[in-house]
C-alpha cells in the first residue's frame, strides 16, 4: 500500500490566486501533482508542458522526474511580460526624469 503525502498547489493572477490542497503517493513528481491538483480547470490558460514550475520559489528544472516530499509547495509560474533588467531600467529612466524635474522647481 502507498503511504500518501499532503502537498499544495498554487497559481495566481493579478485577479485570482488558487491554493488547491490534495493528498498524493509517495513518488508523486511535481507535474503530476499539478496535472492531479485539476488546476488547468480553474485557469484554462495554463499550459503545464510549457510552465516554469517551482516548489517553494525555487524553480525546478524537470519537473517531470523531481519527486515531492510532505508539505511541499508546487507553484506554477506566469511568464513574465517584460525582463526584469529592462523594468529595472524604465523605473530608473523615470525616477531620474522626475528627479530632474524635482529639481528644476
Amino acid at each position: 500500500m502507498s503511504q500518501l503525502i499532503k502537498v499544495e498547489v498554487a497559481y495566481a493572477t493579478p485577479e485570482k490566486q488558487q491554493i488547491i490542497a490534495l493528498d498524493v503517493t509517495q513518488g508523486t513528481t511535481v507535474f503530476q501533482a499539478a496535472q492531479q491538483s485539476g488546476i488547468c480547470d480553474v485557469f484554462p490558460e495554463i499550459q503545464l508542458e510549457d510552465a516554469k514550475i517551482g516548489i517553494f520559489g525555487k524553480a525546478v528544472r524537470n519537473p517531470k522526474e523531481e519527486v515531492l516530499r510532505d508539505a511541499d509547495r508546487v507553484e506554477i509560474y506566469r511568464p513574465l511580460i517584460i525582463d526584469p533588467k529592462a523594468a529595472r531600467a524604465n523605473r530608473a529612466a523615470k525616477a531620474a526624469v522626475k528627479a530632474k524635474a524635482d529639481k528644476s522647481a
